[in-house]
């Protein structure tokens, strides 16, 4: 089995509830000792934005913040979809700790030992 984990996430403001839940999960697996990948696409870039995440909070969770701050702090990474963060025009100087932009080769190289993945 795959020591490797990879969770891709396609929203943030427009459907917080999932963008939580996929940081639920990612901080699970990271502390299930596996190497954790957060891929940030489509909307999901926006997470990658200082201060987009710190009003975000769905009742039953911990702060969206709080999550990303912990998976960071656990070892886990956020890969940022080169294009569709250009797309949106976001500021790269904005990235959060732990956000690195880059093409969608460095996920399929991350991928390619048997890595499972979830969308969100």
């Amino acid at each position: 089995m795959s020591g490797k984990f990879v969770i891709s996430l396609t929203c943030a403001k427009d459907d917080t509830d999932r963008a939580t839940v996929a940081f639920v999960v990612a901080n699970a697996a990271v502390a299930s000792d596996k190497e954790v990948v957060v891929f940030l696409n489509i909307e999901g870039t926006r997470l990658s934005q200082a201060g987009y995440a710190d009003a975000i909070h769905e009742a039953g969770f911990a702060p969206l913040k709080e999550l990303i701050t912990n998976f960071v702090n656990a070892g886990g990474k956020m890969y940022v979809c080169s294009p569709c963060f250009k797309k949106r025009e976001l500021d790269e100087s904005q990235l959060i700790p732990g956000a690195v932009i880059v093409g969608g080769a460095k996920l399929v190289e991350f991928m390619s030992d048997n890595c499972p993945s979830l969308s969100y």
